[in-house]
């Protein structure tokens, strides 16, 4: 009904009760201070000498404590975060102590490790004629020993929250450690740092327990606002009171200012934000840039043979769009083509040695945990779970630094710097390399124009949508013109309109591309479009390496078998020819593979061999070394080969198994049913909607299915 209100559920009576209680119970004694201020004589208790000297004291004390915490404190916050030392647990509790302890045991500590008679105190005063006791900087020690603490724990929450692929991000593009920590780490984290330097500095200027017992209450010297309060409430409690509520007055106005950041806790940078689809756009790549720094002459190198990049139309270099892929295969983008070319052997979870000449794209397909971005973080030198051995062109760079490779990362949601606009992110790659700023942008601006965005040059990621902020991050990619290129599913978030414009953008843009293009990918069509090679994974180990029409017609993997939409079944091919499954049934093949003849290693489909490089002179060269089992294969056949009855079929199917229906979906204008049976695996099979309603299936419905043999194509594994 129009205007009537939703009910909701009130907070149960025994926790409102106690709730209130502790609101009445904190917030009484701030009403007191209040209530009992002489308003009219506060002008005269703050203005007075003694008063206006312990106020200038106490900002020049915190102040300075707000200095060496953010010194010292930024650093320690950063090893507790993200370093790989031993005793962070012993380190952090030592953080936290002085938060804890009573003030005044903090002043015995101090005067024990800095006093005259200290460990320390006695040191400083022979040696350097340093005493801090009952001076000024004694003040100082003993307010940053309270007050750090605040600022390296909210710190460290805040680095502990950021996502790291802002930081692996740019040093892809060129940037070393100490850059990235000043130009992406520090302005992301800078909420978090701001709320634990006005807590810092609050703190500090509050302290009493631990600067009167350190360094004394000497008027001019060490009398802090809070030493003074403590002498007028003998003296002149009105006065003390006043004072008070300037110090109130001061902590308010400090958590007003943080808004909720402590106590709400600190949100990690980037996150997500409402995308719509926008306008593709298409242009040759920019020329390289010179640098300015002897570091980046990696990435300024020109292309073997001093070629120039292939046009966005495939003129030049690159050939035409043809064939399998986006240019045919691999052997014929690469041939006679200047670029950089891949040489990767992987060890760890990844074990596989990967070829590709210049200007080849390659589709990274497998199941969730098959080692598809931990390959694309070997290869960046980002993880120790893969190592690899790097070299692109004539160059090794396995051993170099991550910012030194020239190997550009787009991970899956562009990763653009959210506190920089469009042409900053793009730019940013050259001005890690020493491009002037001026010629960075104008670089940049060309970029985003070829990409479609240039008028969206000085939005920020927050205001792009996904295909608008995808595009960014290519640009910014390419505009540093790496040797290598890792798409991470560059269009796994955005919708299918977006997608199907990215997408052409990419392979205009890729048909230029001097170097080799890795793009992990769920999508078959993004496979077929955009690349000449498919390495399909499984557990880190390569289970196929093929053009993507012979990945299409012959998929190795049952994986990728149901991805493009098969029925696959692993399956051991026996003595007498046949198809032994995993379970009680048998599958008959009309040409099935001839029986293993003694465990060796078979010719695999594609042209790749197992466990070693294909020989010289094979039909299609393979890059990848894969490893097969002798005997195994994989049976493939349609959903559309299959035929449902409700009877037992009679007549030539040699395939016939009982089940019961289990799920049928609607795709498209067919309906796909998935029968479930104890003989064999599940299986399905599509059919209209009409059959469906004369077989009157249903979900849990019991029904045959049969198979041609015809229709089975087996492949060796």
């Amino acid at each position: 009904m129009r205007g009537r209100r939703v009910a909701r559920a009130g907070t149960p009576l025994a926790l409102a009760l106690p709730a209130a209680l502790a609101v009445a119970f904190l917030l009484l004694p701030l009403a007191g201070m209040v209530a009992r201020t002489s308003w009219s004589e506060l002008g005269t208790h703050l203005g007075s000498a003694p008063v206006r000297e312990a106020l200038w004291l106490s900002l020049t004390v915190s102040f300075w404590s707000l200095g060496i915490s953010v010194v010292l404190g930024m650093p320690l916050a950063w090893v507790l975060a993200r370093g790989a030392v031993p005793g962070k647990t012993l380190v952090r509790s030592l953080v936290l102590l002085p938060m804890v302890l009573p003030p005044t045991v903090g002043g015995v500590a101090l005067l024990l490790g800095f006093g005259r008679k200290g460990l320390l105190g006695g040191v400083l005063e022979d040696w350097f004629g340093v005493t801090l006791p009952f001076s000024t900087a004694g003040a100082v020690v003993a307010a940053t020993f309270v007050a750090m603490p605040f600022l390296v724990i909210s710190l460290e929450g805040t680095l502990a929250g950021l996502d790291r692929r802002y930081e692996e991000t740019a040093a892809s593009l060129g940037a070393g450690p100490w850059r990235v920590f000043r130009t992406v780490t520090l302005p992301l984290v800078a909420p978090g740092l701001l709320a634990g330097a006005a807590l810092t500095w609050a703190r500090a200027l509050g302290e009493f327990g631990a600067t009167i017992t350190f360094a004394g209450n000497l008027p001019g010297v060490t009398q802090t606002l809070p030493l003074q309060v403590y002498l007028l409430l003998q003296a002149d409690p009105a006065a003390a009171t006043s004072v008070s509520l300037l110090l109130l007055g001061i902590a308010t106005a400090v958590l007003i200012a943080l808004r909720g950041r402590w106590a709400g806790g600190t949100r990690a940078p980037g996150g997500g934000t409402r995308r719509e689809p926008a306008y593709d756009g298409d242009g040759p790549p920019a020329p390289g840039q010179p640098s300015g720094r002897p570091d980046d002459a990696l990435f300024d190198a020109p292309a073997p043979g001093g070629g120039t990049q292939a046009g966005p139309d495939g003129d030049g270099p690159g050939g035409s769009t043809a064939g399998d892929g986006r240019r045919g295969s691999a052997e014929a983008s690469g041939a006679g083509r200047a670029g950089w070319s891949l040489r990767a052997e992987l060890t760890g979870f990844n074990e596989l040695t990967l070829d590709a000449p210049p200007g080849t794209t390659i589709a990274v397909v497998g199941p969730n945990g098959a080692g598809k971005t931990t390959l694309l973080r070997a290869l960046l030198g980002l993880t120790d779970r893969s190592r690899a051995t790097l070299r692109l062109g004539d160059a090794e760079v396995g051993d170099l630094p991550a910012h030194r490779r020239g190997v550009a990362w787009v991970p899956q949601d562009g990763a653009l710097f959210p506190h920089l606009t469009a042409v900053r992110n793009t730019a940013y790659g050259l001005r890690a390399r020493g491009v002037g700023a001026a010629e960075a942008h104008r670089v940049a601006r060309e970029w985003l124009e070829r990409l479609g965005v240039g008028h969206l040059a000085q939005r920020r990621p927050g205001q792009l949508s996904g295909g608008q902020a995808q595009r960014v991050a290519l640009a910014r990619a390419l505009a540093v013109r790496p040797r290598l290129l890792l798409l991470d599913e560059p269009l796994a978030a955005l919708d299918q309109t977006t997608r199907a414009q990215v997408r052409h953008a990419l392979r205009r843009h890729l048909a230029a591309f001097d170097g080799v293009c890795l793009i992990v990918t769920h999508d078959p069509v993004e496979a077929v479009s955009l690349a000449d090679r498919v390495l399909v994974l499984e557990r880190g180990r390569v289970v196929q390496y093929a053009t993507p029409t012979e990945v299409t017609r012959h998929p190795r993997s049952p994986w990728v078998a149901r991805m493009l939409g098969r029925n696959a079944w692993r399956c051991t091919v026996t003595a007498d020819g046949g198809l032994a499954l995993p379970g009680p049934g048998r599958l008959v093949a009309a040409d099935p593979p001839p029986a293993p003849s003694g465990g060796g290693a078979h010719p695999a489909t594609g042209g790749e061999a197992a466990g070693a490089a294909p020989a010289a002179g094979a039909t299609e060269k393979a890059g990848v070394e894969a490893v097969g089992e002798a005997g195994a294969a994989l049976a493939i056949f349609g959903p559309e080969a299959v035929s449902l009855h409700r009877e037992r079929p009679s007549g030539s199917p040699r395939n016939v198994w009982p089940g019961r229906v289990r799920e049928i979906t609607a795709v498209g204008s067919r309906l796909r049913v998935v029968l479930g049976s104890a003989q064999v695996p599940d299986l399905v099979a599509e059919i209209t909607p009409a059959a469906a309603v004369e077989l009157g299936l249903a979900e849990g419905t019991a029904a045959w299915a049969s198979v041609k043999a015809t229709e089975v194509t087996v492949v060796r594994l």
